[in-house]
């Protein structure tokens, strides 16, 4: 079985990576972790400016590498075969692409439980690939609201 989870790097991942975690153990699945980081500014259609913000994006890309290596060092330490994917782009996008290229079984998400008006300005990541993807997604909720 192949799992790909997809994490921002927020202090929240470590809420989906335990659930995952738990999940690859007992199924014996191989985990893709995925980050998709923030595109390139050209990307997206705008000059990225200075050199300095051009060293900037590069800075926070490799600190992110190095963050997400971390995370699947941890994963192996504990003896689940897992690689890493840190991949440029609009994040429902990637994930959906990556689960294709990489015949996923099932998709883990982080639901962060913002409100309905950011929802409505920025949309929700958890909805877009539940709505696009293939095969069984699942949603970790990480926040900290209780069930009415």
């Amino acid at each position: 079985m192949n799992i790909l989870v997809a994490i921002d790097l927020s202090d929240v991942s470590q809420k989906i990576l335990e659930n995952a975690k738990t999940l690859a153990l007992a199924l014996s699945a191989k985990v893709w972790l995925l980050h998709v980081a923030e595109p390139e500014p050209d990307f997206v259609g705008y000059r990225a400016g200075p050199q300095s913000v051009r060293d900037q994006v590069a800075h926070k890309f490799h600190e992110e590498r190095d963050e997400l290596q971390k995370e699947v060092n941890d994963f192996r330490k504990s003896g689940i075969d897992t690689a890493a994917l840190l991949v440029q782009g609009s994040t429902v996008d990637v994930i959906c692409r990556e689960s294709n290229k990489f015949e996923i079984d099932m998709v883990i998400v982080g639901s962060h439980g913002h409100g309905g008006v950011y929802h409505l300005v920025f949309g929700s990541v958890s909805e877009g690939v539940l709505h696009r993807s293939s095969c069984p997604v699942m949603v970790i909720p990480t926040h900290n609201r209780k069930c009415r």
